[in-house]
C-alpha cells in the first residue's frame, strides 16, 4: 500500500526509531511492502520506516532506472532491518541529495565515501555489505532517518540548498567542477 511520507518539519521525523524485536514477523512483511509500494511510486532510491510514521529500525532502498537519479550506478534491492553502518575511512565527498521528505529541494551533503553497512533482511538473514560512492551515500541518507536526521542538518554551507529548478545551475557548476 502506498502510505504518504511525511514531510520535514514534523516532529516525528526526528525521533530516534526503535529496534525491531521480532524478525521475521507478519507486521514486518507488511512494513516492508508498503516502504517498498511507496519508494517505489515516488520514484524514490530509498525509504525508511520513520518516513511513513513508523518508528521501527528498517529501510529499503534500490537503484535501476531512476529518472530522479540517472546517472546513478545501479544498487541491489536491500530491505535492512536494525542497520550499523561504519566509515571505512574518514575521507567525505559532497555531493547532491534529495529525499521524499524534503520535496522539491536539494543540497549538497558530505557523506562517507566508504562504508560497511550490517543488519538483517526482513526474514533475519545477516547482510554484511562494503560499498563506497552512491550506494554508500544513499544507506547513509536513509539510515540518518532512524535517528532523526534529515539531510540539511548535514550540510556545511547552505548557498548550495534550494529548490531543484533553481539550483540546477550550481548542480551543473559542481558535477563539472
Amino acid at each position: 500500500m502506498i502510505r504518504p511520507v511525511l514531510r520535514m518539519g514534523n516532529p516525528r521525523l526526528l525521533e530516534v526509531a526503535q529496534a525491531v524485536s521480532v524478525c521475521p514477523s507478519p507486521a514486518l512483511d507488511a512494513l516492508v511492502a508498503d516502504l517498498l509500494d511507496t519508494m517505489r511510486h515516488l520514484d524514490g532510491a530509498g525509504l525508511a520506516a520513520p518516513q511513513i510514521g513508523v518508528s521501527q529500525r528498517v529501510v529499503v532502498f534500490e537503484v535501476k532506472s531512476n529518472p530522479r537519479y540517472p546517472e546513478a550506478a545501479p544498487i541491489p534491492l536491500t530491505v535492512l532491518v536494525n542497520p550499523v553502518i561504519t566509515p571505512l575511512a574518514d575521507e567525505q565527498v559532497e555531493d547532491w541529495e534529495g529525499c521524499l521528505s524534503v520535496p522539491g529541494l536539494r543540497g549538497r551533503v558530505p557523506r562517507y565515501r566508504h562504508v560497511r553497512y550490517t543488519g538483517t533482511d526482513q526474514f533475519g538473514e545477516p547482510i554484511d555489505r562494503t560499498v563506497s560512492g552512491f550506494h554508500a551515500r544513499v544507506v547513509q541518507h536513509e539510515c540518518d532517518h532512524l535517528d532523526g536526521i534529515l539531510y540539511p542538518r548535514r550540510m556545511h554551507d547552505l548557498e548550495y540548498f534550494g529548490f531543484e529548478g533553481e539550483v540546477a545551475a550550481l548542480r551543473a557548476q559542481t558535477e563539472q567542477g
